[in-house]
C-alpha cells in the first residue's frame, strides 16, 4: 500500500460497532502497532444500528431514500445523540480499555470538514468536504487516537447526519491520508470465490454485468471507486474479522481489495 508516514483513516462500519470482542481486538491491534510505528491512525464511524434501535424504541419509522436515511430536522438531535454521543463514547471506552489515549470528536471539530445540506428531501443529511485539519493534526501529534463520529455542523451551526463512508473520505481528504473501509466483507471476490487484490472501474462494471458483484455489494463497490477518485489514490475495502491481519494492514500491506482511481 504505502509509506509508513502517511496517516491512515479507518472507517469502522457494520456489525463491528455492536461487537465489543471485535472492537477489543481491533483496538489492541492499533495499540500494538502504535508502540512500534510512527504512523498516525484515525477512526471514523457511523452507528446506524444504534439509531435503528433508538427509532424502534421511540416508535418512529425509519425511511430511506437511495440507501440514505431520511433525517427530519426535528429528529436530528436524537440521531446526533446516538452517533456523536453513545456510539462515539462506547468506541472511546473500548479504545481506553486497550490502553490507547482516545479522543472523541465529530466532523465539526476545528472545522475539520465543511458540511452542507445534501438534498432538502433528505432533511438534516449532510454532504462533507475536506476542511481544516490543524486541530486533528495537533491531537495526532500528542500521540492520541482520534475517534470521529459522522455527525457534522453546517456554517449556521445546524446539526447534520453524514453518511459514514462519505465522512471518512472527507476526513482522509483533509489529512491527505490513506483510507481503509473496514467492514463485514473481506473485499471483492471473483466468480470462483477468490479475493481480488485490486479493482478498477472497468473491471467492476464487467463483474456487475456478469452478475459476479450483486445486490448490496454493488453499492459498496461503486462508493469505494467514487471515494478512490475523490481522493485521487487507491483505497482499500477489508474486513475486521481477522484481527491478526490488522497489524499488517496498518503497516501498509493490503489484506483486502484495493480500489484504483481512474
Amino acid at each position: 500500500m504505502s509509506e509508513q508516514n502517511t496517516p491512515l483513516v479507518i472507517k469502522l462500519g457494520g456489525a463491528a460497532l455492536s461487537c465489543s470482542d471485535t472492537l477489543g481486538q481491533l483496538f489492541k491491534a492499533i495499540s500494538d502497532y502504535s508502540q512500534q510505528a510512527q504512523r498516525s491512525i484515525v477512526i471514523v464511524h457511523g452507528g446506524g444500528y444504534l439509531v435503528d434501535d433508538l427509532m424502534k424504541k421511540l416508535d418512529i419509522p425509519t425511511v430511506k431514500k437511495q440507501g440514505l436515511r431520511v433525517t427530519p430536522y426535528d429528529q436530528i438531535p436524537l440521531i446526533a445523540g446516538a452517533l456523536a454521543g453513545t456510539a462515539n463514547k462506547l468506541l472511546q471506552g473500548d479504545a481506553i480499555k486497550a490502553g490507547l489515549k482516545a479522543v472523541g470528536l465529530s466532523l465539526a471539530d476545528g472545522g475539520l470538514c465543511e458540511v452542507t445540506e445534501l438534498d432538502p428531501e433528505l432533511g438534516a443529511v449532510g454532504n462533507a468536504k475536506p476542511g481544516n485539519p490543524a486541530v486533528l493534526q495537533a491531537i495526532l501529534a500528542a500521540g492520541a487516537l482520534p475517534i470521529i463520529s459522522s455527525i457534522g455542523l453546517d456554517s449556521q451551526g445546524q446539526l447534520m447526519n453524514v453518511n459514514a463512508d462519505q465522512a471518512a473520505v472527507a476526513v482522509a481528504g483533509a489529512l491527505d491520508a490513506e483510507l481503509v473501509l473496514l467492514s463485514d466483507v473481506s473485499g471483492v471476490l471473483d466468480g470462483k470465490g477468490h479475493l481480488l487484490p485490486s479493482l478498477t472501474e472497468q473491471e467492476a462494471d464487467a463483474l456487475i454485468e456478469g452478475k459476479v458483484i450483486t445486490d448490496g455489494m454493488i453499492v459498496k463497490v461503486q462508493a469505494a471507486l467514487e471515494a478512490a477518485n475523490d481522493l485521487g489514490r487507491p483505497i482499500e475495502v477489508a474486513t475486521w474479522r481477522y484481527p491478526e491481519k490488522l497489524v499488517e494492514l496498518f503497516a501498509g500491506k493490503s489484506i483486502g481489495t484495493q480500489f484504483v482511481p481512474n
